[in-house]
């Protein structure tokens, strides 16, 4: 088995005994855990020093893993995404069949549909979203690679990813729409 199978094989270990884990996402590093477990998404909270009423950014793998866990698709919702060039979260409004403390204070999700070969991995084989937030303390700059994780990031997460820690390019966080009632979309960042 090679490193990047292991790696694979570890983390969705890790994410299935309710662990929170380091990994590169699509974007910048991030902490993360299975979306379903309430008290690994409390841990991350614990962990970033995190005000419990912001929301999570949640990674899928497709739309059809999407709308188990939004109420009322629009039924142009695949244009839009497919319109998307580059990593961008949508927040949907009317979240379902996760735990509410996932939720924004207007009961929307945030979720990004991955490209990304390790993060769409991970999603399969653990057969859940998983939650996607920098790797840091609330407040602080996110971090674009592994190097600029600190410390006590790396001391309190359950594993930490081998895939591309030695990677330099700097990633910047996605692009934050919200899709509005009337479909129309608001760019928040």
């Amino acid at each position: 088995m090679n490193n990047y199978e292991q790696d694979i094989k570890d983390t969705v270990s890790v994410l299935k005994d309710g662990g929170v884990i380091l990994y590169p996402t699509d974007t910048i590093w991030g902490l993360g855990c299975d979306a379903s477990n309430e008290k690994a998404i409390q841990r991350i909270i614990q962990i970033k020093h995190r005000d419990a009423n912001k929301s999570f950014v949640l990674l899928m793998t497709d739309l059809k893993q999407l709308y188990k866990y939004i109420a009322n698709p629009l039924p142009h919702l695949q244009e839009i995404v497919e319109s998307f060039h580059s990593p961008t979260t949508l927040i949907y409004p009317g979240a379902i069949n996760l735990p509410s403390s996932l939720f924004g204070p207007d009961g929307s999700i945030a979720v990004r549909i991955t490209k990304d070969t390790f993060c769409r991995s991970l999603i399969k084989r653990l057969r859940q979203p998983i939650v996607s937030t920098s790797a840091n303390l609330s407040g602080e700059p996110s971090p674009n690679y592994f190097q600029m994780v600190t410390e006590s990031i790396h001391e309190q997460v359950d594993y930490v990813v081998q895939y591309r820690q030695e990677d330099r390019t700097i990633q910047e966080p996605s692009t934050i729409l919200k899709l509005c009632d009337d479909g129309t979309l608001l760019r928040i960042r």
